[in-house]
């Protein structure tokens, strides 16, 4: 994501920014009484998208793994209200890669649109599933952030 002055607004990002896209259709419950989807709702998309892509790429087992990610930090910019009924287009791309930790980046796109309704980030450390402690990417994952990094 760009990074901004503590001043500065973020500015909204392109399709050609992200390197795999998933598509959400919204759901009745996700809107709000202001008649548009909840900011709750969207880390949830955040979550769908990278853990799906994921798990069909055979980096993810959420049930027999050892290795789980956690949360650790999360952020969102909201920028056009998404609403049900809508698809949406979840970008996914991976920032940074250290040695037990990834920073994902989603933007969320209105079917069809060319910039982003919301882009934001959240970070998983990558942790052994009984112990909590922190391990190091396992190889398998690693190839598969590795095609989601970031261009430029």
């Amino acid at each position: 994501m760009t990074t901004a002055a503590p001043s500065e607004r973020p500015a909204p990002q392109p399709r050609h920014a992200y390197r795999a896209f998933r598509s959400i259709s919204t759901r009745w419950m996700d809107n709000d009484v202001y008649g548009h989807v909840n900011n709750v709702v969207y880390y949830s998309w955040f979550d769908t998208a990278v853990n799906a892509h994921l798990i069909e790429q055979g980096a993810l087992d959420i049930h027999a793994g050892g290795t789980i990610g956690l949360v650790i930090e999360t952020q969102c910019n909201y920028f056009a209200p998404l609403a049900f009924p809508q698809t949406v287009e979840a970008g996914i791309r991976v920032a940074r890669i250290g040695s037990s930790s990834v920073r994902y980046e989603v933007g969320l796109f209105a079917a069809g649109e060319p910039l982003t309704a919301a882009a934001g980030h959240f970070v998983h450390v990558y942790v052994d599933r009984e112990t909590r402690r922190p391990v190091p990417v396992p190889g398998t994952l690693r190839a598969v952030l590795e095609k989601l990094l970031a261009v430029g």
